[in-house]
């Protein structure tokens, strides 16, 4: 009866002032679609860049006699396949040695054109090595370059490629990071200006049930739950509209990047938990601080 009384309350309330109350609805809306929007794209781009980094490869190209006076001899070769096998951060069975032959087959599948026209093979025997973790691939390199070892003619590795994606990420999650930490702000003032709105609209009221022996709670309770249901009301609303976007939109924005099935955001479920948490806690911030400053009972 105490519960049914106290949503009475709040739902009278929360329809007295609507205008505000759909403001402080549809702030916590945008505000937990954007943080949905966040989690998403954020966490998808972290799994991309880890991804891609587990892709990049160090790649040790030798000398031949057209690039260097002296072309790589075998023992040159076995000696840096022992500093790579013996280096901590080269993965265990990650060197992979590519022969002029087998690098002029791979260049064949790739631009037939090209190959067609040459009349001898100018492409160099290579280590294709891979690290532990993507982002050692520079330190395996640097390994062989400072000082080059013998033999080697040159050393590539894809960490400038790897930094512009991760960084392009992190542009993108800090801009969507900022935007929805400034609409959850301004969904909990809103919030808490819908709730100081009902305090004054029922001071009068307030005096009547303190003198009638209303405990505190009692009181605090209705006010309390206007922001609880402004926080779910527009949390819920934003999964929805997540839910609606991840059917209609998502496939036809993923069909133009070729990025693999392999690469995964949150399951939208976790989302989804994260958005009605957030939202809550939104409801209930901006309640808490208002009766704080304005609710003396």
């Amino acid at each position: 009866m105490r519960l049914r009384l106290l949503f009475s309350e709040s739902i009278r309330s929360l329809g007295a002032n609507l205008s505000t109350t759909v403001a402080a609805t549809m702030t916590v809306l945008i505000g937990m679609f954007l943080l949905g929007l966040f989690i998403a794209i954020g966490s998808w781009a972290q799994d991309f860049g880890a991804k891609q980094k587990e892709k990049l490869l160090v790649k040790v190209y030798f000398c031949t006699e057209n690039t260097c006076a002296k072309p790589a001899t075998l023992a040159q070769i076995n000696i840096v396949r022992r500093t790579l096998e013996s280096n901590p951060l080269v993965k265990p069975g990650g060197v992979t040695f590519v022969s002029k032959a087998e690098a002029l087959e791979r260049m064949r599948e790739r631009t037939p054109d090209i190959v067609d026209n040459l009349t001898s093979n100018p492409l160099p025997p290579a280590f294709e090595v891979q690290a532990r973790d993507g982002a050692d691939v520079n330190e395996v390199g640097a390994s062989l370059r400072n000082p080059l070892a013998p033999g080697v003619e040159k050393i590539r590795d894809g960490e400038e490629i790897s930094e512009r994606v991760i960084s392009a990420a992190r542009i993108l999650s800090t801009a969507f990071a900022v935007a929805t930490v400034i609409l959850l702000l301004s969904s909990a003032l809103l919030i808490a200006n819908t709730i100081r709105l009902s305090i004054f609209s029922r001071r009068r009221e307030i005096e009547v049930m303190k003198l009638v022996g209303a405990t505190n709670w009692f009181v605090r309770g209705p006010f309390m739950l206007e922001g609880l249901i402004c926080g779910i009301l527009g949390s819920l609303a934003a999964v929805l509209l997540l839910l609606v976007a991840k059917a209609a939109v998502l496939p036809s924005i993923l069909g133009r990047f070729e990025t693999g099935s392999d690469i995964q955001a949150w399951p939208f479920t976790t989302i989804a938990f994260v958005i009605l948490l957030v939202g809550l806690t939104i409801g209930a911030v901006g309640s808490g601080v208002t009766m704080r400053r304005f609710l003396r009972v």
